[in-house]
């Protein structure tokens, strides 16, 4: 049976936001349509439920993020029914947070988060010009003030030091990395999870001209220089997790290294479903042909399943240019959703492997220098 670490609840299916590059809404998959706005007293239930059982049988550790959509579409009564029935089954021992692009964080949100030990990542691009070139709300208007004043908020917060994970920023490779690496850390935030924009080998990412040119690796090599100048840094997660890989030790986010993360995700109807972030590759991607859901199976019995397998399985990249890479025990094959062509399917290296091997060449070579 595959043990899982990370359980996502897409508490909401819907967003007050409406981003360009968002894999939920703007890359072809129509299944947030077909989804309950708000995940239902019932389905709560049954998810603590599940989950209370699940603990009570395998006592294996996990945490547990909302997600959407936008998680705090709830309101602060939606938000307290979620975590009070997620509580009454998992001690803090159990790390529950929330992923949010802050425009709805509020006092009441943030006491009721407090009080069920609930910590927030907030996405945020950088500065309001990069913000809100793709960070734009329905009527294309950029969401930028909405989400510093969230963060303000959060910031004032008695419990801000609980309360605030860290930020979540898209990469834009025609960005200067100085300039967003200095507004994100003025944040005080204490981490920061930069990320590729997602696409594929048939619909290429922002900004990326073709499978070889390193657009993004050429950004991230330049914000490793002056992330290891900074004698004051935050953690940046994904320099982090390669220098470690690269220093013979394990990484801990998803899409570096050869780490298999056990990610269940429960949609607001119920349905238990592959990584969300499938959704970019076809509509359905993200569908197990089984039809799971936390109405009426065990979460034991799916991943005990061979379906649940071979989607766990399929972190590890097929690619024989992949399997053959001297780079592989670091750069893992990267994220699933980047290796996809409508051709071949997933049998592909990552769209951004010149991207991840350019970077670390870079992370090699600052090693050299250190241990010289």
């Amino acid at each position: 049976m595959v043990e899982i670490d990370t359980v996502l609840l897409k508490v909401a299916s819907r967003c007050n936001l409406d981003c360009s590059y968002c894999y939920v809404y703007q890359m072809g998959d129509n299944g947030w349509a077909n989804m309950p706005k708000r995940m239902s007293d019932k389905t709560i239930e049954n998810v603590a439920n599940a989950l209370s059982a699940y603990v009570s049988r395998t006592k294996q550790p996990f945490a547990v993020v909302l997600h959407g959509g936008e998680p705090l579409l709830l309101g602060a009564l939606g938000l307290n029914k979620v975590l009070s029935a997620l509580r009454r089954t998992l001690t803090n021992d159990y790390p529950i947070s929330i992923q949010s692009n802050g425009v709805l964080i509020s006092e009441a949100i943030l006491n009721i988060c407090s009080e069920y030990r609930t910590s927030l990542s907030i996405s945020i691009d950088g500065p309001k010009w990069l913000h809100d070139r793709n960070r734009v709300d329905h009527s294309g208007g950029g969401s930028f003030d909405d989400v510093m004043a969230g963060i303000d908020v959060l910031r004032n917060h008695p419990d801000c030091r609980f309360l605030f994970a860290g930020v979540l920023a898209v990469i834009d490779p025609a960005s200067e990395p100085g300039e967003v690496y200095s507004f994100l850390k003025e944040l005080q935030a204490p981490s920061i999870d930069f990320f590729y924009c997602d696409g594929n080998h048939s619909r290429l990412p922002y900004g990326k001209v073709s499978f070889y040119s390193t657009e993004y690796g050429t950004w991230l090599s330049r914000l490793l220089e002056i992330y290891v100048a900074d004698r004051n840094p935050p953690r940046v997660r994904v320099l982090d997790d390669m220098i470690k890989l690269a220093l013979g030790g394990s990484g801990t986010k998803e899409g570096t290294g050869l780490t298999d993360f056990g990610i269940l995700v429960i949609d607001s109807d119920g349905s238990i479903t592959k990584n969300d972030t499938l959704k970019s590759s076809y509509d359905g991607a993200d569908r197990f042909e089984h039809g799971w859901s936390i109405h009426t199976h065990r979460l034991e019995d799916v991943l005990a399943s061979k379906e649940f397998a071979a989607y766990h399985r399929a972190q590890r990249p097929s690619s024989e240019l992949c399997r053959t890479c001297p780079d592989l025990e670091i750069c893992g094959g990267g994220m699933i959703l980047h290796r996809w062509s409508d051709e071949s399917g997933y049998n592909n290296p990552s769209v951004y492997c010149t991207d991840q091997r350019l970077v670390i060449s870079t992370i090699r070579r600052y090693l050299a220098v250190l241990q010289e």
